[in-house]
């Protein structure tokens, strides 16, 4: 079987192990907010995130958009902290606005906002401080200092639809999502599409956890799924996510015959497949390159253009994508895959961004 790899070869993947995570400590602290821009002597030019209340190293979400600041910071010649890059961590809504003010008082020069949850704290932020610049990930917050970075998440799940449907032996496959809001369900609209294009009559399971953060309510929705004949799901469940993993490693190790499969998102989620040496349980992961929208955003506010309003970033933009299957996936199917990318990029072929 020939291994092939999904997706533009960008040198942003993985931009090197993520760092320390800062800990509640960072995120209260203000004892250095007036040193300013000392720690970098790459340039005059910082940037910053504010996760939601996913760590940064969620294996998703928060990681890939602090992988693009790292990747930022690393082309630029800059150090982690004052006046070269950093991150801070929320652990509940509460924390979004003091955080997003933490690091305009450290002098950064663009503080991202990682997650739609922060959109309220981003837009009160933006009309306090309307010298500021600012930028929100998966929400608009319309305010003229403030860049709304928004995905096409029905492409990239379109074409994990296309696998799942190619790939299930059993004509039942499932889709667990967190919370459902715009961005979660054109994840859900493209993947029911990306089925339906290959086989109209694989019965799709959807289930909705409520939560971002509890793996044990993936499980759950896992667990019943793969109990009534799924084996193929594709989450969009942030950390809740990790439960439909835990669950469909657990039926691997009590029977390696068994045919059980998650498909990731946001980033590549292969080493939460891992069962044993020889063993893995992710089929591909949807890539929402985060990393991707920060660097750029970044590269274009230093160079003096500030976008502004709302940019989008689709399969034509390299901001959503398939991983490599690492050889789980068959070639014809991997062929498949990339005659509905070309089309989409093309606009031959028009993805819905809602389920109706």
């Amino acid at each position: 079987m020939k291994k092939s790899k999904f997706g533009f070869a960008l040198s942003l993947l993985a931009a090197g192990s993520i760092l320390a995570a800062c800990g509640a400590g960072d995120k209260a602290e203000d004892s250095n907010k007036d040193e300013g821009k000392t720690a970098s002597e790459g340039g005059d030019f910082s940037v910053a995130m504010v996760t939601d209340t996913g760590s940064v190293d969620d294996k998703s979400f928060n990681q890939s958009a602090w992988e693009g600041i790292q990747a930022f910071g690393k082309d630029n010649g800059l150090e982690k902290g004052n006046g070269g890059y950093d991150y801070l961590e929320s652990t509940s809504d509460a924390d979004y606005n003091q955080n997003l003010n933490n690091l305009l008082r450290r002098d950064f020069d663009l503080v991202f906002g990682i997650g739609f949850m922060m959109g309220d704290a981003m837009l009160e932020v933006a009309e306090q401080q309307p010298d500021a610049q600012l930028a929100i990930v998966d929400a608009v917050a319309d305010a003229p200092n403030v860049t709304s970075i928004l995905f096409k998440e029905q492409e990239g799940a379109f074409l994990a639809g296309v696998v799942a449907a190619e790939m299930s032996k059993t004509g039942k496959v499932g889709f667990v999502g967190g919370m459902e809001n715009e961005v979660i369900k054109r994840f859900e609209a493209g993947f029911l599409a990306g089925v339906e294009a290959v086989n109209p009559d694989i019965k799709v399971d959807v289930q909705y956890t409520g939560d971002f953060n509890k793996a044990e309510l993936g499980k759950t929705s896992a667990n019943r799924m793969y109990s009534s004949g799924v084996d193929i799901i594709f989450h969009a469940a942030g950390g809740a996510g990790n439960g439909v993993f835990t669950e469909a490693k657990e039926r691997k190790e009590k029977d390696p015959n068994a045919d059980v499969w998650v498909i990731g998102v946001d980033s590549d989620q292969y080493d939460e497949g891992q069962v044993d040496a020889d063993t893995n349980v992710t089929l591909t992961s949807m890539l929402k390159r985060v990393d991707v929208a920060v660097k750029d955003v970044a590269t274009k506010t230093k160079e003096g253009n500030f976008p502004g309003g709302t940019v989008v970033y689709g399969l034509a933009e390299n901001g959503v994508d398939l991983a490599d299957s690492r050889g789980a996936i068959p070639q014809e199917v991997l062929d498949s895959v990339e005659d509905y990318k070309t089309k989409i990029i093309n606009g031959e072929v028009k993805i819905p961004e809602t389920v109706e």
